[in-house]
């Protein structure tokens, strides 16, 4: 058997998976806890805050291809890819504490440590996670065996979602005993260790099979121009766009939707929690489904019925949260196949651009993908504070019928209304399994022409 064409084992699925379990437990500490952690115990404006994610996603769409393209253009005994991760575990923790750490500084040295530390923490997560994700394009060329991969990455990676949503306050007020700013630092400081240790498992764990030919001699400027002209590509850094937004804008609103409408903030957390459940049991389904109906076929399905499932938490009344939990669960579930197919189609979309223009760049693929699933969730985050806006919301007071009804609309409607709408962007997509695997079996012969 061809070599890129193989099976991989349990190991060395598991061992990838771990690398999203090590980035997850991190980045989803940022997610939730950074800004509450900044304004209450870091002790910044809210304001500067916000800048500061804002005009960090700015340099994201710089930092983002060029990292792509570093990656593709790196070349090691251990490959392109699998380097980065190794070079990139240490500096990542030790960021990731120092970025939950608390100076003795004034404002205006806390928020300048803030913005170094915080663009610190993304460049050195870029550099790690682009390549982590563009190693799932060159591990194998086997369609279902990469949909299989990446369904161990996102089982383990929302693990460790599960892992903080449950943890972290606990953790905190132990190791801080009082003092938040030094629990937050240690929780961080364990959680960076644990990350360490996993990525180095990946390292070790993993292997290149896929490489670009030898005679390959891009300018970026090339690689950008065919990711341009990647039509499958362009409908899926689309979808990666909407879904990301869907996500933001639901996660960042239901916090309100339990403080003001059901009445009591601390039955969030079991929301998320059963929500992320739901998806780590979705996950495994992806593979029997995709070897069934397809990557297309079944990813279509995951986004409809999620998008449906959303609408329905527009109806459960206030004393009605065991409803809104079910129905959590339920939207995680249907959510959970569509995860890793669609970082399987991202590979395909590589796949596709070197039988069609002749030159490989995965690490450009996954970087733009990256770039746009990030610049989604800005877009989420900036919408949540507009909607607010125009619903008339006001913190920390009961609120009007007015922002009630938005919370709950921003809850569901409006973003089950989106990710149903996405659906049709899929049918454009073309890229599909008997197509894939004529491009497969000529690349091969391609590649077997080059080695002889």
């Amino acid at each position: 058997m061809n070599q890129i064409n193989e099976k991989l084992s349990v190991k060395e699925k598991l061992g990838y998976g771990m690398g999203d379990f090590a980035a997850n437990i991190v980045f989803q500490t940022v997610m939730i806890f950074l800004m509450f952690y900044y304004t209450d115990i870091f002790g910044i404006p809210v304001a500067a805050v916000g800048t500061l994610f804002f005009l960090s996603r700015i340099w994201d769409g710089i930092n983002d291809p060029l990292m792509g393209a570093l990656a593709d253009r790196t070349k090691s005994k251990h490959g392109r890819f699998r380097p980065w991760i190794k070079w990139t575990a240490i500096p990542f923790g030790i960021m990731a504490v120092l970025m939950f750490t608390t100076p003795d500084f004034t404002e205006s040295g806390k928020i300048i440590y803030a913005y170094v530390t915080y663009i610190l923490m993304m460049m050195i997560y870029t550099a790690n996670n682009i390549p982590y994700g563009a190693l799932s394009g060159v591990m194998t060329s086997d369609s279902i065996e990469r949909t299989s991969l990446n369904s161990y990455r996102f089982v383990l990676g929302q693990s460790a979602a599960l892992m903080v949503q449950a943890a972290t306050l606990p953790l905190i007020a132990f190791f801080g005993a009082g003092d938040k700013a030094l629990g937050y630092q240690l929780t961080m400081a364990l959680f960076a260790s644990i990350a360490i240790g996993m990525f180095y498992i990946t390292f070790y764990t993993t292997k290149e099979r896929i490489v670009p030919s030898k005679t390959q001699n891009t300018p970026l400027k090339e690689d950008l121009k065919d990711l341009l002209h990647n039509k499958p590509w362009i409908i899926l850094f689309l979808m990666g766009l909407i879904t990301f937004i869907f996500l933001s804008l639901r996660i960042a609103v239901g916090l309100y939707y339990f403080k003001y409408y059901v009445g009591d903030e601390d039955l969030f957390s079991m929301f998320a929690v059963l929500g992320t459940i739901g998806l780590i049991i979705g996950i495994p389904l992806s593979k029997p489904l995709t070897k069934k109906f397809g990557k297309r076929n079944t990813y279509i399905a995951s986004n409809a019925l999620s998008g449906l499932a959303v609408l329905a938490l527009f109806f459960p009344g206030s004393d009605d949260y065991l409803i809104a939990y079910a129905i959590s669960a339920l939207v995680g579930f249907f959510n959970g196949p569509g995860v890793p197919i669609l970082w399987a189609m991202y590979a395909d979309t590589a796949d596709y651009a070197e039988w069609k223009f002749g030159r490989r760049a995965t690490g450009i693929v996954f970087s733009a993908a990256t770039f746009g699933q990030k610049f989604g969730w800005g877009i989420g985050g900036a919408l949540t504070g507009w909607l607010l806006a125009l619903f008339n919301y006001v913190p920390n007071v009961e609120q009007s019928e007015d922002s009630i009804l938005g919370i709950k609309l921003m809850l569901s409607i409006i973003p089950g209304v989106l990710m149903i709408l996405s659906v049709g962007l899929l049918f454009f997509y073309n890229l599909t399994e008997p197509f894939m695997a004529k491009v497969q079996k000529e690349l091969s012969e391609k590649r077997d022409e080059e080695q002889d």
